[in-house]
């Protein structure tokens, strides 16, 4: 069974279905059987609609079946997946793949009652014949004691023999579902047939038309070998399967003419049984018959005569196809012959006279029927072979059959030929055969009377029609692409321009022709669809573009048919245009009175809804209705203007006060024309564009009064500065998260002028510059004093900088100690006054947070600017367009420096903490071990190193806390500390600190160490940033490093007004003398500027 390919597999699972069906309701399984209405026999009922469960149920009981209950069992079982008929109600079988089908379902199966029998589904076959088989294996696979019902699985099917019950019982395996729903406004206009003949008949008698033009080329008896085209248009391959999808790959198929007959009989669902009935009739038909082509003969009375009943394992089937063949010989050749009758339809009322005796023959006896069947079938072929031999169309006697050209039946026929072009397994795609098949079609042509432009409207028909039931983009493009083949009226032979003129039919009351016939319906479904594709093409607009070829080619040929003179294309676009906009304003009308909207009135809920269906229509259908009219979104929105300005003209009237719908109004349809200009303005051309609008009736909403709006915006920016005040009042200065440094405060307040903003521009009404201007103004405002609060609460900095003590050289006398001592004991009486003075000071984490709150309040400006300026800009379109205000042309109003006062006051207030913080640090938190003991007694025994760990520690911390985006800004403050500390302890380190010149290359080591660690191997702040803040230390450390006799002599050369040759001003000099441990230096001192001995 795997190896059996899903054609073949889906026949057998229908066949057997039938099969099992037909021996339960013959047999005596059944008590009664009632037919439904409208049918006497079995044979009038499709076995295909009745539900197995129901029949199998009333089986069991015994009791009678009522066939159309059966039937309507099945309809409503349809959509329901395969229950298992055990107790558990947990086990059903899935209708889909469960590969392609997502998550499984999120609600368990309903309960059913112990004592309720479990009705078992119709099969309903998966898109997989292997899932399907999977499923029947599963169910035999369950074992429960319990009683169950009788189901298929239960009846033995061996005894069957089955070789030739799939002629009458063919497989339906088509899995796309149809939506006729889709298709049903879409039917060719031909009138009826009066046998009442099915499209099922049509097939199977298209089928043997096919193989008897076949066989007239040697088909039916050795296939011809024929070179496959590998040539395929980009259409073909797209729509086509790959090598690998295909029912039958070429490798499977056979050769020429047979495999493709072979092709063709699957693709029309035909059973072997009947094609080899079929193919035996046709050549038993020629025997004897030296010359004559297979397809000159008059196929149906040919077949009658050469298959008999035994050919038939059922004789119902055979009657059927008796029927079937009586038919199609009075369609073809009383009701819709391609040649009148004369002699007042003498002939035809025989016709049908003999019809009818031979079906009556096969309800009389076996040998009576016979005897009269034979005699009827002679008289037959004399009257119906001189009816079908007539010449017409300019052929000779004996030419052509003329028995399935009469129109319709022949397009009705050819139709059915044409239906085999697509996948049995996927009805929206192409079998890869396709070229090849529309060129065997070809060779009915003859038989059936098709021309170019027949088979071309046709082809076109039968690809439109697929496209509605599928919805395949592709084959609407293939069905475009036929649709275009159509020859104009001035293309055509004069031979078919008769032969057109001559299709026609009369369908209620009115005359068609055959263009008319099949092209009306698809202009009128096109136009329907069209005239509202606001609705139908929505989710996909590319298939609106096709639509639209589809209407305009149709229209062209329509109107060349009927000779009359109508709109150009453009107008027919226009009124595609107005219809659907209008439907879809109505639609959206008809929504917005039906919400339940509490607060927005249902004017402003229409505006939107409209500027949403104007989005719509610019965005997806505009683009392709441009193509064949540039104006169309100009008209399109030029309607929706006037129709919701029709809408809301009372309400403007009536505004006489700024309430809460006059607020909530205004902005929106403000909005809605601005949005309707910048479209139109956008669209048009230079020229165009201010005509456009000139058209366009405003709706003067204008009319707010702009002293509302300054008023409002004054108490909210008082409500503002409120704001600001508290939550500086509630700050402790601690970060929101590791992530977020900055303190809460700031991002409170942003919220606030958020807010502020976002109400502002929602009002939407039309303001003035001033407006504007107040509120940048106010907002600048707030910022400033939240930067100025910040700043206030700084101590200032040379609090925190001991008092530099008096200056005093190397000790050499003692005459003055008394002196000294008593200078000394003052100069540190200031200092212990400072530091009592600032212990509140605030600690470096709290310094970090202030900093990182700062940067973030600036660093948010330039995207609130932003941000305004765009709302801005956004809210006035209108005067881009139409009249260029005052406003706009102010030099007041400018888009860039609208918060420079508040940036000016932020980084000044950043300036300010970094500077402190970095002094705090070395000043303050360090003063012992910088100021107070670094190179004390000596420089070699308390040398800078030691200060590393404790400065690396205060880093660290500093790093911790402090934005990555101000690290370097704070250290590089830090490092001008320490450098200022460094300074101080040089020149300014008091009375116990003393240097020799030989100190000068420790202190250069210290100073590298220094700068190394600020540096930290790259990962700190740049060698160059440091370098240039080294370099003024290094100069001190130089100065130190010369002899004291060079020193006293570039003093005494400054002090004079020489100028100093070493680099150093006088007070750098005096100091680095009055520490040097030198009596030269200290005489000198002593002499020249009388200062005191230090006291170490």
């Amino acid at each position: 069974m795997e190896e059996e390919n899903a054609v073949e597999l889906l026949q057998r699972f229908r066949r057997d279905r039938r099969v099992l069906l037909d021996f339960i309701l013959s047999g005596s399984l059944i008590k009664k059987v009632v037919m439904p209405p409208g049918a006497v026999t079995l044979d009038d009922v499709d076995l295909d609609q009745v539900s197995v469960d129901h029949v199998l149920n009333c089986a069991k009981k015994g009791g009678m079946l009522e066939l159309s209950e059966a039937i309507r069992d099945y309809h409503d079982s349809t959509g329901l997946p395969q229950m298992n008929s055990t107790s558990s109600a947990d086990e059903f079988f899935l209708v889909t793949d469960p590969a392609f089908s997502g998550s499984p379902p999120r609600r368990a199966p309903p309960s059913i009652p112990a004592s309720t029998p479990i009705s078992v589904a119709a099969p309903v076959y998966a898109p997989s014949p292997v899932a399907s088989l999977s499923s029947v294996a599963k169910s035999e696979s369950f074992n429960s004691e319990e009683e169950r019902e009788l189901t298929v699985d239960d009846i033995e099917i061996d005894d069957f023999e089955d070789d030739d019950l799939d002629a009458e019982e063919v497989a339906s395996a088509r899995v796309v579902r149809r939506n006729t729903n889709d298709a049903s406004d879409l039917v060719p206009k031909l009138p009826t047939f009066a046998t009442g003949i099915a499209d099922d008949d049509l097939r199977e008698t298209a089928y043997e038309v096919l193989l008897a033009c076949a066989g007239a080329a040697g088909g039916l008896i050795v296939p011809s070998k024929e070179k496959k085209k590998d040539k395929k248009s980009r259409l073909m391959r797209k729509l086509g399967r790959s090598k690998t999808q295909t029912l039958a790959s070429q490798s499977e198929r056979a050769p020429g003419m047979a495999g493709l007959l072979e092709t063709m009989r699957a693709q029309m669902e035909i059973s072997e049984s009947m094609d080899i009935r079929t193919r035996k009739g046709l050549l038993n038909a020629l025997t004897g018959k030296v010359g004559k082509r297979m397809d000159t003969l008059l196929i149906p009375l040919e077949l009658l005569c050469c298959i008999s009943r035994t050919e038939f394992s059922d004789k119902k089937a055979y009657i059927r196809w008796q029927k079937r063949q009586l038919y199609m010989l009075e369609e073809g050749l009383i009701n819709h012959p391609v040649v009148g009758f004369s002699e007042s339809g003498r002939k035809g009322s025989e016709l049908r006279i003999l019809l009818a005796k031979i079906e009556e023959s096969e309800f009389r006896e076996s040998s009576a029927g016979e005897v009269q069947r034979t005699e009827c079938l002679r008289s037959l072929r004399e009257i119906a072979v001189s009816l079908a031999e007539r010449s017409t169309r300019g052929d000779l006697t004996g030419e052509v059959c003329h028995w399935a050209d009469g129109y319709p039946l022949n397009v009705k026929l050819y139709e059915k030929l044409l239906l085999s072009v697509f996948d049995i397994l996927d009805e929206g795609k192409l079998t890869e055969e396709v070229e090849e098949i529309l060129e065997l079609l070809k060779s009915t042509w003859r038989v059936l009377g098709i021309t170019e432009t027949i088979h071309y409207t046709c082809y076109t028909w039968v690809l439109f029609r697929q496209f509605v039931i599928t919805k395949e983009l592709g084959v609407l493009q293939h069905a475009i692409e036929q649709l275009n083949r159509i020859p104009l009226r001035e293309q055509r032979g004069p031979q078919e321009r008769l032969h057109l003129k001559s299709l026609s039919s009369r369908v209620d009351g009115q005359e068609l022709s055959f263009l008319q016939s099949f092209l009306s319906p698809i202009q009128k479904w096109a136009d329907k669809r069209l005239g509202d594709y606001h609705l139908h093409f929505s989710e996909d607009p590319a298939v609106m573009e096709g639509i639209l070829q589809v209407a305009i080619v149709t229209r062209r040929l329509l109107v060349e048919e009927s000779e009359t003179v109508t709109a150009m294309d453009r107008d027919q676009i226009e009124s595609y245009i107005s219809s659907s906009i209008k439907t879809a304003f109505t639609r959206t009308l008809q929504g917005v009175d039906k919400s339940d909207a509490m607060h927005d009135h249902s004017l402003a809920l229409l505006a939107e809804e409209t500027k949403k269906l104007l989005k719509k229509e610019s965005s997806l259908f505009s683009p392709i209705l441009s193509q064949r009219h540039p104006q169309s979104i100009v008209i399109s929105a030029s309607l929706l203007h006037r129709l919701y300005g029709i809408k809301l003209k009372p309400f403007l009237d009536g505004a006489e006060h700024l309430t809460e719908d006059v607020v909530s109004v205004f902005p929106a349809a403000d909005s809605l024309e601005h949005y309707i200009m910048s479209l139109i303005s956008s669209t048009s051309g230079d020229g165009t564009a201010e005509v456009n609008l000139r058209k366009l009736n405003s709706y003067q909403v204008e009319s707010v009064s702009g002293t509302l709006v300054m008023r409002w915006v004054n108490s909210q920016l008082g409500r503002l500065l409120g704001w600001v005040d508290r939550a500086l009042q509630q700050e402790r200065w601690e970060p929101i998260s590791p992530q977020q440094r900055h303190a809460p405060s700031i991002v409170e307040v942003y919220r606030i002028v958020e807010e502020t903003v976002d109400q502002f521009f929602a009002l939407k009404v039309p303001m003035r510059s001033s407006e504007l201007n107040s509120l940048f103004r106010g907002v600048d405002n707030a910022f400033q004093v939240f930067a100025k609060h910040v700043k206030d609460k700084l101590e200032n900095k040379e609090d925190l900088i001991p008092p530099v003590p008096v200056l005093t050289r190397y000790k050499k006398e003692a005459g003055i100690k008394a002196f000294v001592k008593k200078e000394l004991f003052e100069s540190k009486l200031p200092e212990e006054t400072t530091k009592s003075r600032v212990v509140d000071v605030q600690a470096t984490p709290i310094l970090c947070v202030q900093l990182n709150t700062l940067f973030y309040a600036i660093s948010q400006l330039n995207k609130l600017e932003d941000s305004i300026w765009e709302q801005w800009t956004a809210k006035k379109p209108r005067e881009q367009f139409i009249k260029k205000s005052l406003e706009e042309k102010s030099p007041s109003l400018k888009q860039k420096g609208s918060f420079d006062g508040s940036r000016k006051d932020i980084n000044a207030a950043i300036d300010r903490i970094c500077e402190f913080t970095g002094t705090k640090i070395i000043f303050w938190d360090l003063r012992e071990p910088f100021i107070e003991n670094l190179y004390k007694p000596s420089v070699s025994q308390n040398r800078l190193e030691d200060l590393i760990e404790p400065l690396d520690l205060e880093l660290s911390q500093l790093c911790s806390v402090i934005s990555d985006q101000l690290r370097d800004r704070i250290v590089t403050s830090l490092l001008q500390a320490s450098l200022d500390g460094l300074v101080r302890v040089l020149l300014d380190g008091g009375s116990s600190r003393v240097f020799h010149h030989t100190d000068a290359k420790i202190l250069e080591e210290d100073l590298e160490v220094l700068k190394e660690f600020f540096i930290s191997g790259g990962d700190g702040l740049p060698r160059g940033v440091v370098e240039n803040h080294v370099a003024r230390v290094r100069q001190v450390i130089k100065l130190h490093g010369y002899e004291t006799r060079e020193l006293i002599d570039d003093l005494r050369s400054s002090s004079g007004g020489g100028g100093s040759k070493l680099g150093g001003d006088t007070q750098t000099l005096l100091r680095i003398l009055c520490h040097r441990t030198d009596p030269e230096a200290s005489q000198f001192l002593k002499k020249q500027f009388r200062i005191p001995k230090s006291l170490s």
